[in-house]
């Protein structure tokens, strides 16, 4: 067993923009690179289900397509199971893969099992295995009743179902699970939770990479994370020792109406840390990371002298989303 599952060290990578048509303006002053990785260096053990959190444009997907060995850095190198992921991307391909959250994958002609048939049978699954793992797989995922339907004329979930099952038939080393719940309902979505922990304890020596946008699912599956904003990596740790670090301020959570100008501001308040805003249809929800407790007095007197009026107030303990605000300065999908 190789002593690191996934190794990176000050990995880069950076895209040239497309050209400019001759029509259109261009600021001279304007970069004519794009960085989407800049300097990244993990390690993950093998057995570990690794978490990667970062908003959209972060470099998430970027750096799994490097560990898949599907694009080139710019900089740095990259070892999945101890292979140079450039020097060695043909002897690494047949013990990892990839499921994407969204991908179109498969071919619509073929029904479901003559998909997963197919790429089995790419990834060198032996016949005497492939139809037991296929029943299997549709078992967990809740389409054994499509079995024999065309691609075609599955549903984006159901297509993205089947995608899931061609990540985990080849019964891979290393797994990179980007996004695999996008798209589906809450049962589906539980049941592949499940089976994800399942599977990563089944086996000593399987790793698991996962990016994800929900907070929690994050929280229940990976035994560490790292959070990434702009290529760059601002921290790296288990879930509980990362909402360590914002449990040296008091959280309190408001539900308030609007107040006669609006929205409320209350983030340059003395004793408040950090701010954030959500409007619902009926209120306005306020979460306020506070340097000290008696700050919270302050806050609603602020709410009710711009004429907002207190639904509801409590004190609640730091999670993922505050550890994430706390280091990028916004959720996921501001």
């Amino acid at each position: 067993m190789s002593e690191l599952a996934l190794r990176t060290d000050a990995l880069g990578r950076t895209y040239r923009k497309a050209r400019k048509r001759w029509w259109k303006r261009t600021d001279p002053a304007a970069s004519k690179e794009f960085v989407a990785l800049d300097g990244v260096s993990l390690e993950v053990k093998p057995g570990e289900l690794f978490g990667l959190l970062g908003p959209n444009g972060a470099g998430k997907t970027t750096l799994i397509k490097i560990l898949t060995t599907l694009l080139a850095p710019s900089s740095g190198r990259a070892w999945v199971d101890g292979l140079d992921v450039v020097a060695d991307a043909k002897a690494l391909r047949p013990f990892i893969n990839m499921v994407s959250g969204g991908e179109s994958s498969g071919y619509g002609i073929l029904s479901v099992r003559e998909n997963l048939w197919l790429f089995s049978r790419i990834y060198g699954v032996a016949n005497a295995v492939i139809n037991q793992r296929i029943d299997a797989m549709l078992a967990v995922v809740d389409l054994a009743d499509k079995a024999n339907s065309r691609v075609s004329h599955l549903s984006t979930g159901q297509r993205q179902k089947m995608n899931f099952c061609r990540g985990f038939i080849t019964d891979p080393k290393v797994l990179f699970l980007d996004e695999p719940t996008l798209g589906l309902d809450v049962t589906a979505a539980r049941n592949i939770r499940k089976f994800v922990k399942e599977w990563i304890a089944e086996k000593p020596g399987r790793t698991m990479l996962l990016t994800t946008h929900y907070m929690a699912e994050a929280d229940e599956l990976c035994d560490r994370l790292a959070i990434i904003d702009k290529g760059k990596l601002l921290a790296c740790d288990t879930p509980a020792n990362l909402k360590r670090q914002v449990q040296q301020h008091s959280i309190f959570e408001l539900s308030h109406t609007p107040g006669s100008g609006g929205l409320i501001e209350v983030a340059g308040l003395p004793g408040v840390h950090q701010a954030t805003t959500t409007e619902t249809p009926t209120s306005i929800e306020l979460k306020v990371l506070l340097r000290e407790e008696s700050a919270i007095g302050g806050v609603v007197q602020q709410v009710v002298q711009s004429g907002g009026r207190i639904l509801t107030l409590k004190k609640v303990e730091p999670t993922l989303e505050d550890v994430f605000i706390e280091l990028v300065g916004h959720g996921l999908n501001a």
